[in-house]
């Protein structure tokens, strides 16, 4: 164990405390997050006692452990040497003194582990109580360590939010519907569904921990932020939406069964009944929606203490109808039901199940005979079928043992309106369907069919994501929620299961599609299988939906505040505040108009296939995240859960997307679109989250298949675009000087192909590590401004010649290389003072060429258009002097599939010598566009050979002096200094010789030199050199050369000028720079002369290779 010692002065063998004693220092903690800091101590402190009955330092025993738990003594004693900077150092031992220098960022591994061990999970939405209890310093108490194991931690919440308002209004009615067989398909497709998501959320929620958020934070982490908001708020709005459900279940089981006289809206006609029930449902409705509002505003912790009584009336009920069912094979309950003819009567308006009875000796009609004469009379008009059909009464639960099983085990669906009947009973036709609706027979409220019962009974298996959201507070969420959640889902199966068979041994098909009780006094149907009363059921399942009501608005609020607080959806970000203590108000408030929707919907038949989409779509997704994460073999994919595997999680998908189309297709296909809508919206805004998540594992796998498929071949001409390398030159504040090279390159690619921005710092990496980082985010920025999509990539560089060519050969990777690069003219070349600026523009363009890429030089590129401008009518012009690949015919198509430049009209300008047919060059031009096919106006321009100017002479007379004067300026110091040198030994070679001496002349005179003779001979001779030299420039003659490349450069330009002033955008060859690197200044002055009057230009230069075919 690690122990230390602190000095502390003693006196008598007393321990004596003072302010300044180094046992008060070491009291005072102040460590916000609750570390204990081991203080400064000074040296007035350890040698100096403060009280002067303090007498002998000693060492005082002390087995707390030190800051980082590495159980090593301290340095800080007074038998050691120290600095200042030791003593501030957050590392203090002599085990690992060869770390020291990294502790910062490498703390010891004793301090992560003692770091980790103090982790606490905190609930979604506590930010407020960390602030908190930073605010409060060293009077913070230590957080109370989550107790919770498997039972009461996850499996009987789950137990709780998988069993509710389903079992008990609906099951009854789709074993009737649907048969025993079907609704055990039914069943067994839903509970495998949530058994195989359970399984993969088990294998998610076990590898590594897992925050207080829950399922969205699971499927955000696993699948990125675009599938996690998408996702996310699909959950809320299913949790939403259920919220909705159970408050109309809570309604009806109030209306229907509680009290029935507390309607508001009361039909007087039977026809009416549906709408006035929807009505009262709206109503009654939006009223427990604002009260279940308030009290979890007012007092959510009340609802998570009434948690448990809600389960206890869940588990009641369901052990009455067991226990029910039971009684049954002894003693039925007598819950007659009266029948005319095979038709199932609603017994609410008379006593007795008889046409005619015996009151005082006399015979009368019936309350029922009422119902379907026009009187009371013997002799009164009546219903054809109640006069030809005989009234029976049958018992609504035979029993167990009665066999009716038999009968229950197919399906009957029918239409709306379809009458409920046994067909095993006699009946006499009769019927008339207009006026059957008028009277007291049990209909079908709703078209049945099995895919419609589907998307019902489906929230019925929801809730397995219950222990999983209250991951922060259990013992040991990795063991626990994947064995609590299963064996919640397996109970569960069989109790559904079990409910289905006996249902269907029990109850008389008709009662059994008697959806609201009609026909036994409007008794709830499953409370008249259970023992001891019905009112057991009819309770508890009234308490149980309005605890899952309001679980549902205490849950969902808190994980719309968990996604809005992670920032990936901007205009959700308002409900990420709350109250002071963290509780989501804002969120709460849409939670509950959200929940009104569905609630003015007021049919739970119509409501419960929504969230089913919702929540289909989430399962799905944590299974493909799952699926993803086993296939990738992401390192960090280690799950302590290790019975799943990809095939049950693909399995899983595939089942959820099933189930979403089989329930209804269209509602399904609205939440794919919702969650698109949402996935395209955080993709747009741009999500900067890195979670780590398999998407982006699975984005890297797929790229780098691509990249490896890419190799194996070079491009085909018909497939071959631009692939650009942007050079970019940035100022001394790291800011791009011209982002309108971005632009034209997102107007040149239109998104398409590859776009590298590479910029090159001069220095060494180590000194200018932080500067790449900020020319990165400055560039990035501009990218992002000017709707670049690309890469950055900024070298660092001993000088930018060397960086340029480093990015050329280098940039890209595999068959995703730049094959051109874009570049801007350096426009003020001339007034630089290093010529170094234009010598590497000379070289980029030769490596360009020996890399065999092509090359765009944009001059005035300030002035090219930025991506809102629209250019009008005008054109955009080529001028073809030499063919080097096509490139100048491609480029104007690319550009004219932009907005920007849509409008512009391409024209084709080719020169003709003075032997060439240019009427047959124009023909031929023509043909080979079309068979292009590109749109274009052709134009043959004529040269003739015009004698050389003598403004031709001059110009290039003037280059070459300036070209002489630059190099005798720029020669170095040194250079100076010996050229001075070599002419003094030459002159003083040349006077002895003149002097007639006789004695050889050595190669370098020696002499003996005083420092003022030094600068005195110096001076001369530099004065006399350039006298000289000016001398020579004045007497020079221009190079035949140069002069016949201004003839052309002159020449051309005086064409394109003519041409092409008025053009949007002029495109023209650039030529190549000389071999002899003698003549580079000379280059830049043709192209100065080339490029001189014209506006917008982009100098072409192809990589030698066609980039344009006429084959398809």
């Amino acid at each position: 164990m690690g122990d230390r010692f602190v000095v502390v002065p003693v006196d008598g063998g007393e321990i004596a405390e003072h302010p300044g004693s180094v046992k008060a220092q070491a009291a005072r903690l102040t460590c916000d997050d609750g570390w204990d800091e081991e203080p400064e101590l000074e040296e007035d402190a350890l040698f100096k006692p403060q009280d002067p009955n303090a007498a002998v330092p000693i060492l005082e025993y002390n087995r707390e452990p030190n800051k980082y738990g590495d159980g090593v003594p301290k340095e800080n004693s007074p038998f050691i040497n120290n600095t200042d900077n030791d003593k501030s150092s957050s590392y203090d031992g002599t085990n690992m003194a060869l770390f020291e220098e990294e502790m910062d960022s490498n703390p010891m591994v004793s301090s992560l582990l003692d770091k980790l061990a103090n982790y606490t999970n905190l609930t979604q939405g506590a930010q407020e109580h960390e602030e908190a209890d930073d605010d409060e310093g060293s009077k913070k108490k230590a957080v109370k360590s989550p107790q919770m194991g498997t039972f009461m931690g996850v499996y009987l919440p789950c137990l709780q939010n998988i069993l509710g308002v389903i079992l008990f209004l609906r099951l009854t009615w789709i074993v009737g519907t649907a048969g025993i067989l079907e609704s055990l398909a039914i069943v067994g497709l839903c509970c495998s569904c949530t058994m195989l998501t359970a399984i993969s959320m088990s294998a998610i929620a076990t590898n590594g921990v897992v925050p207080a958020g829950g399922s969205y934070y699971m499927i955000s982490r696993s699948l990125g932020p675009e599938f996690g908001g998408a996702v996310g708020l699909c959950f809320y709005l299913g949790t939403t939406f259920a919220g909705s459900m159970y408050i109309l279940g809570t309604i009806e089981i109030l209306l229907t069964y509680i009290v029935p006289k507390a309607a508001i809206f009361v039909a007087e006609k039977k026809e009416d009944q549906g709408d006035a029930l929807l009505n009262n449902m709206r109503v009654y409705g939006t009223c427990c929606l604002t009260l279940m509002s308030v009290v979890v505003f007012v007092g959510v912790k009340y609802v998570n203490k009434l948690a448990l009584v809600f389960l206890a009336c869940v588990i009641l009920s369901i052990l009455a109808i067991y226990a029910g069912v039971i009684k049954t094979i002894f003693e039925p309950p007598d819950f007659p039901v009266c029948m005319l003819g095979n038709r199932t009567l609603q017994n609410h308006n008379f006593d007795k199940c008889l046409k005619m009875d015996m009151v005082g000796n006399v015979t009368a009609t019936t309350q029922l005979w009422k119902l379907f004469c026009k009187g009371p009379d013997f002799n009164a008009t009546c219903n054809e079928y109640f006069l030809n059909n005989n009234v029976t009464q049958i018992q609504g639960i035979p029993g167990l043992t009665s066999g009716v099983i038999s009968e229950n085990m197919w399906s009957v669906y029918g239409p709306l309106g379809m009458l409920v009947e046994n067909k095993k009973l006699p009946s006499v036709g009769g019927s008339d369907p207009t006026q059957d609706i008028y009277l007291p027979y049990v209909v079908n409220d709703i078209a049945s069919f099995f895919t419609l019962l589907v998307g019902i009974y489906f929230p019925s298996v929801t809730g397995i994501m219950a222990g999983s959201n209250r991951s922060g507070d259990l013992r040991d969420a990795q063991r626990s929620i994947p064995v609590g959640t299963i064996l919640a889902i397996f109970t569960t199966s069989v109790i559904y299961f079990t409910c289905v068979v006996l249902f269907g041994a029990c109850i008389e098909g008709v009662l059994l599609r008697d959806k609201f009780g009609d026909s036994v006094k409007g008794n709830l149907v499953i409370g008249t299988l259970s023992w001891p009363s019905p009112w057991v059921i009819v309770i508890g399942s009234f308490f149980s939906c309005c605890g899952a009501g309001l679980q549902s608005l205490t849950g969902a609020p808190r994980l719309l505040q968990a996604i809005a607080r992670d920032g990936i959806v901007p205009f959700l970000q308002v409900f990420g505040h709350g109250k002071a203590n963290g509780e989501p108000t804002w969120a709460l408030l849409l939670t509950a108009g959200i929940c009104e929707i569905g609630i003015l919907i007021a049919s739970l038949d119509a409501v419960a296939p929504i969230l089913s989409m919702f929540f289909l779509m989430c399962y799905l997704f944590v299974n493909l995240a799952c699926a993803v994460q086993t296939l990738l073999r992401t390192p960090n994919w280690r799950p302590r859960f290790k019975y799943y595997h990809w095939a049950l999680s693909f399995l899983g998908m595939s089942l959820c997307l099933a189930l979403m189309f089989i329930s209804s297709w269209y509602y399904a296909i609205v939440a794919m679109v919702i969650a698109g809508c949402i996935y395209k919206y955080i993709e747009y805004r741009g999500a900067e989250k890195e979670w780590g998540d398999g998407i982006r594992g699975l984005s890297l796998n797929a790229a780098r298949f691509a990249l490896i498929r890419l190799e194996e071949a070079p491009p085909h001409t018909k497939n071959w675009r631009p692939q650009c390398l942007v050079l970019l030159n940035l100022d001394s504040d790291q800011v791009v000087k011209h982002p309108r090279l971005l632009s034209f390159t997102s107007q040149l690619k239109a998104g398409k192909g590859l776009t590298i921005v590479g910029n090159v710092l001069e220095g060494t990496f180590l000194t200018k590590e932080a500067e790449a980082k900020k020319a990165e985010q400055n560039i990035k920025s501009s990218m992002t401004a000017e709707r670049t999509k690309g890469f950055c990539h900024v070298v660092v560089s001993s000088n930018l010649r060397d960086g340029v060519s480093h990015l050329i050969q280098s940039a890209g990777l595999g068959g995703m290389k730049h094959n051109t690069v874009l570049m801007a003219w350096p426009g003020n070349w001339k007034q630089s003072n290093d010529p170094q600026s234009w010598r590497n523009f000379i070289e980029t363009v030769r490596e360009t060429t020996s890399a065999h890429q092509a090359l765009l030089v944009a001059k005035n590129v300030d002035s090219f258009p930025a991506n809102q401008e629209r250019l009008g009518e005008g054109t955009i012009d080529v001028w073809w002097v030499v063919h080097d690949g096509g490139l100048l015919m491609l480029l104007p198509f690319l550009l004219r599939q932009h907005k920007v430049w849509r409008k512009c009209k391409m024209r084709i300008f080719t020169v003709a010598q003075m032997d060439d047919n240019s009427i047959q060059m124009k023909k031929d031009l023509q043909t080979f566009l079309y068979h292009l096919r590109l749109n274009a106006e052709v134009e043959v321009v004529e040269m003739h050979d015009n004698d050389i100017s003598a403004f031709t002479y001059e110009k290039t007379l003037v280059m070459e002096q300036r070209s002489q004067m630059l190099k005798q300026m720029q020669l170095s110091k040194t250079e100076r200094e010996r050229e001075a040198q070599l002419i003094h030994d030459r002159n003083t070679a040349s006077r002895a010789s003149m002097n007639d001496k006789s004695e050889a002349v050595p190669d370098r005179v020696h002499m003996t030199w005083t420092k003022e003779k030094l600068f005195t001979e110096r001076n001369r001779n530099r004065e006399c050199n350039s006298n000289v030299a000016m001398r020579d420039l004045f007497n020079m003659k221009p190079n035949q050369t140069n002069v016949r490349r201004m003839h052309t450069a002159i020449k051309l330009n005086e064409v394109v000028v003519n041409k092409s002033q008025g053009a949007h955008l002029v495109l023209l060859n650039m030529p190549g720079p000389p071999k002899n690197r003698g003549g580079d200044e000379n280059y830049m002055e043709f192209l100065e002369v080339l490029l001189e009057g014209l506006n917008r230009v982009l100098l072409v230069r192809g990589g030698g290779r066609e980039v344009i075919t006429i084959y398809s």
